[in-house]
Protein backbone atom coordinates (compact mmCIF):
# COMPACT_ATOMS: atom_id res chain seq x y z
CA UNK A 1 0.00 0.00 0.00
CA UNK A 2 1.64 3.13 -1.29
CA UNK A 3 1.06 6.52 1.34
CA UNK A 4 1.40 9.79 0.76
CA UNK A 5 2.38 12.01 3.74
CA UNK A 6 1.68 15.66 3.86
CA UNK A 7 3.35 17.15 7.00
CA UNK A 8 5.53 20.40 7.81
CA UNK A 9 6.77 19.27 11.33
CA UNK A 10 10.10 17.89 10.96
CA UNK A 11 9.93 15.51 13.89
CA UNK A 12 6.68 13.84 13.05
CA UNK A 13 6.89 13.20 10.24
CA UNK A 14 10.12 11.32 10.79
CA UNK A 15 8.62 9.55 13.86
CA UNK A 16 5.60 9.14 11.14
CA UNK A 17 8.29 7.70 8.16
CA UNK A 18 9.85 5.20 9.95
CA UNK A 19 6.80 3.90 11.81
CA UNK A 20 4.76 3.61 8.66
CA UNK A 21 7.62 2.31 6.69
CA UNK A 22 7.66 -0.90 8.57
CA UNK A 23 4.40 -1.71 6.66
CA UNK A 24 4.34 0.77 3.57
CA UNK A 25 5.76 2.58 1.25
CA UNK A 26 5.40 6.20 2.29
CA UNK A 27 6.20 9.27 0.27
CA UNK A 28 6.57 12.03 2.02
CA UNK A 29 6.45 16.04 1.65
CA UNK A 30 6.59 19.19 3.75
CA UNK A 31 4.73 21.40 1.13
CA UNK A 32 1.42 21.21 -0.67
CA UNK A 33 2.12 22.34 -3.60
CA UNK A 34 4.73 19.54 -4.22
CA UNK A 35 1.85 17.02 -2.67
CA UNK A 36 -0.61 17.83 -5.53
CA UNK A 37 2.27 17.21 -7.95
CA UNK A 38 2.94 13.80 -6.62
CA UNK A 39 -0.68 13.28 -6.60
CA UNK A 40 -0.63 13.79 -10.58
CA UNK A 41 2.47 11.76 -11.26
CA UNK A 42 2.25 9.10 -9.16
CA UNK A 43 -1.19 6.82 -7.32
CA UNK A 44 -1.86 6.56 -3.66
CA UNK A 45 -3.95 4.16 -1.69
CA UNK A 46 -4.00 6.44 1.45
CA UNK A 47 -3.15 10.41 2.16
CA UNK A 48 -2.27 11.24 5.24
CA UNK A 49 -2.30 15.37 5.12
CA UNK A 50 -1.31 17.74 8.37
CA UNK A 51 -4.02 20.46 8.15
CA UNK A 52 -1.37 23.71 7.93
CA UNK A 53 1.27 23.42 6.52
CA UNK A 54 4.02 26.95 5.40
CA UNK A 55 2.23 27.13 1.78
CA UNK A 56 -1.10 26.34 2.25
CA UNK A 57 -3.38 23.41 3.88
CA UNK A 58 -4.60 20.29 3.28
CA UNK A 59 -7.93 20.80 3.30
CA UNK A 60 -7.77 22.73 0.05
CA UNK A 61 -5.76 20.57 -1.47
CA UNK A 62 -8.13 17.87 -1.01
CA UNK A 63 -10.67 19.42 -1.83
CA UNK A 64 -8.79 20.31 -5.22
CA UNK A 65 -8.16 16.58 -5.86
CA UNK A 66 -11.95 15.63 -4.95
CA UNK A 67 -12.90 18.21 -8.17
CA UNK A 68 -10.73 16.13 -10.02
CA UNK A 69 -12.57 12.69 -8.97
CA UNK A 70 -9.58 11.76 -7.04
CA UNK A 71 -11.42 9.06 -4.64
CA UNK A 72 -7.93 8.25 -2.56
CA UNK A 73 -9.09 8.28 1.10
CA UNK A 74 -7.42 10.64 3.35
CA UNK A 75 -6.94 11.46 7.17
CA UNK A 76 -5.94 14.67 8.73
CA UNK A 77 -3.77 15.08 11.31
CA UNK A 78 -3.81 18.09 13.21
CA UNK A 79 -3.27 20.18 16.07
CA UNK A 80 -6.02 22.16 15.99
CA UNK A 81 -8.74 21.09 18.57
CA UNK A 82 -11.52 23.91 17.26
CA UNK A 83 -15.03 21.59 15.89
CA UNK A 84 -14.69 23.72 12.71
CA UNK A 85 -11.58 22.50 11.53
CA UNK A 86 -13.20 18.66 11.88
CA UNK A 87 -15.94 20.37 9.89
CA UNK A 88 -14.24 21.72 6.89
CA UNK A 89 -12.45 18.54 6.75
CA UNK A 90 -15.18 16.27 6.16
CA UNK A 91 -16.89 18.81 3.64
CA UNK A 92 -13.72 18.79 1.74
CA UNK A 93 -14.15 15.30 1.44
CA UNK A 94 -12.27 13.61 4.15
CA UNK A 95 -12.66 9.69 5.73
CA UNK A 96 -10.96 10.28 9.28
CA UNK A 97 -9.63 12.83 11.75
CA UNK A 98 -6.92 12.60 14.33
CA UNK A 99 -5.93 15.06 17.04
CA UNK A 100 -1.84 15.61 18.18
CA UNK A 101 -0.72 14.15 20.02
CA UNK A 102 -1.14 10.70 19.52
CA UNK A 103 -0.48 7.27 20.10
CA UNK A 104 0.97 5.46 16.81
CA UNK A 105 -1.26 2.53 17.86
CA UNK A 106 -4.31 4.76 17.14
CA UNK A 107 -3.20 5.99 13.78
CA UNK A 108 -2.58 2.19 12.68
CA UNK A 109 -6.34 1.41 14.02
CA UNK A 110 -7.22 4.10 11.68
CA UNK A 111 -5.36 3.13 9.07
CA UNK A 112 -6.74 -0.28 9.45
CA UNK A 113 -10.39 0.53 9.32
CA UNK A 114 -9.78 2.94 5.90
CA UNK A 115 -8.45 -0.73 4.65
CA UNK A 116 -10.99 -2.43 5.03
CA UNK A 117 -13.92 -0.19 4.23
CA UNK A 118 -12.39 0.93 1.00
CA UNK A 119 -10.53 -3.12 0.15
CA UNK A 120 -7.03 -2.29 0.24
CA UNK A 121 -5.98 -5.41 1.70
CA UNK A 122 -4.79 -7.70 -0.91
CA UNK A 123 -7.32 -10.55 -1.25
CA UNK A 124 -10.63 -8.64 -1.00
CA UNK A 125 -13.85 -10.82 -0.33
CA UNK A 126 -16.85 -10.22 -3.07
CA UNK A 127 -19.18 -12.69 -1.23
CA UNK A 128 -19.23 -16.10 0.24
CA UNK A 129 -17.19 -17.75 -2.34
CA UNK A 130 -16.03 -14.79 -4.71
CA UNK A 131 -12.52 -13.93 -3.27
CA UNK A 132 -10.06 -10.99 -5.45
CA UNK A 133 -7.13 -10.69 -5.64
CA UNK A 134 -5.75 -7.57 -6.33
CA UNK A 135 -1.64 -8.14 -6.44
CA UNK A 136 -2.24 -10.92 -8.61
CA UNK A 137 -5.18 -9.69 -10.47
CA UNK A 138 -7.14 -12.53 -10.43
CA UNK A 139 -11.09 -13.90 -9.09
CA UNK A 140 -10.38 -16.58 -6.83
CA UNK A 141 -13.39 -19.35 -6.30
CA UNK A 142 -13.65 -23.09 -5.34
CA UNK A 143 -14.27 -23.91 -8.78
CA UNK A 144 -11.74 -21.55 -10.82
CA UNK A 145 -9.30 -18.64 -11.70
CA UNK A 146 -10.37 -16.35 -13.33
CA UNK A 147 -7.28 -13.68 -14.61
CA UNK A 148 -8.44 -10.22 -15.18
CA UNK A 149 -6.22 -7.88 -17.74
CA UNK A 150 -4.67 -5.00 -15.20
CA UNK A 151 -7.73 -2.56 -16.82
CA UNK A 152 -10.15 -4.62 -15.97
CA UNK A 153 -8.66 -5.39 -12.40
CA UNK A 154 -8.35 -1.91 -11.28
CA UNK A 155 -11.48 -0.92 -12.45
CA UNK A 156 -12.95 -3.71 -10.25
CA UNK A 157 -10.99 -2.55 -7.24
CA UNK A 158 -12.01 1.15 -7.99
CA UNK A 159 -15.50 -0.18 -8.08
CA UNK A 160 -14.91 -1.67 -5.23
CA UNK A 161 -13.55 0.91 -3.21
CA UNK A 162 -15.94 3.22 -4.55
CA UNK A 163 -19.45 1.04 -4.29
CA UNK A 164 -22.43 2.56 -3.54
CA UNK A 165 -21.58 5.70 -5.48
CA UNK A 166 -22.17 6.42 -8.70
CA UNK A 167 -19.51 6.19 -11.11
CA UNK A 168 -19.13 7.97 -14.32
CA UNK A 169 -17.77 6.55 -17.77
CA UNK A 170 -15.37 9.86 -17.60
CA UNK A 171 -14.63 8.91 -14.05
CA UNK A 172 -13.19 5.93 -14.69
CA UNK A 173 -11.33 6.97 -18.48
CA UNK A 174 -9.62 10.03 -16.36
CA UNK A 175 -8.42 7.43 -13.68
CA UNK A 176 -6.95 4.46 -15.86
CA UNK A 177 -5.52 6.42 -19.09
CA UNK A 178 -3.27 8.87 -19.81
CA UNK A 179 -5.20 12.04 -21.20
CA UNK A 180 -3.27 11.32 -24.82
CA UNK A 181 -4.23 7.67 -24.52
CA UNK A 182 -7.80 7.84 -23.51
CA UNK A 183 -10.37 5.62 -25.59
CA UNK A 184 -13.75 6.34 -25.93
CA UNK A 185 -17.32 4.78 -23.70
CA UNK A 186 -17.05 1.82 -26.10
CA UNK A 187 -13.66 0.42 -23.58
CA UNK A 188 -15.59 0.87 -20.24
CA UNK A 189 -18.59 -0.93 -21.96
CA UNK A 190 -16.58 -3.79 -22.73
CA UNK A 191 -14.63 -4.16 -19.51
CA UNK A 192 -18.03 -3.48 -17.59
CA UNK A 193 -19.42 -6.31 -19.66
CA UNK A 194 -16.81 -8.42 -18.97
CA UNK A 195 -16.86 -7.68 -15.36
CA UNK A 196 -20.59 -8.63 -14.88
CA UNK A 197 -19.75 -12.15 -17.11
CA UNK A 198 -17.38 -12.69 -14.09
CA UNK A 199 -18.93 -11.36 -10.59
CA UNK A 200 -22.76 -11.20 -11.71
CA UNK A 201 -24.67 -8.83 -14.00
CA UNK A 202 -26.51 -8.31 -10.77
CA UNK A 203 -23.06 -6.38 -9.10
CA UNK A 204 -23.29 -3.60 -11.82
CA UNK A 205 -26.13 -1.62 -12.21
CA UNK A 206 -26.06 0.58 -15.25
CA UNK A 207 -27.38 4.24 -14.05
CA UNK A 208 -29.05 5.59 -17.25
CA UNK A 209 -27.62 8.82 -17.92
CA UNK A 210 -25.35 9.03 -15.36
CA UNK A 211 -23.16 5.74 -15.34
CA UNK A 212 -22.40 2.39 -13.18
CA UNK A 213 -22.90 1.87 -9.17
CA UNK A 214 -21.29 -1.33 -7.46
CA UNK A 215 -23.48 -2.94 -5.61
Amino acid sequence: MKILLLEDDTALANILVDFLEDSYEVHHTYSMKKALQMSEDEKFDLYIFDINVPDGDGISLLRELREFHDETPAIFITAFHDTKYLKSAFESGANDFIRKPFDLEELTQRIDNIKRHFGLDALISLSDSLRFDVKTHTLKSSQTNIKLTHKESDCLHYFYKNRHRVISSDELLQNFWEFDEMPGDDAIRTIVKNLRKYIGKERIVNIRGEGYKFE
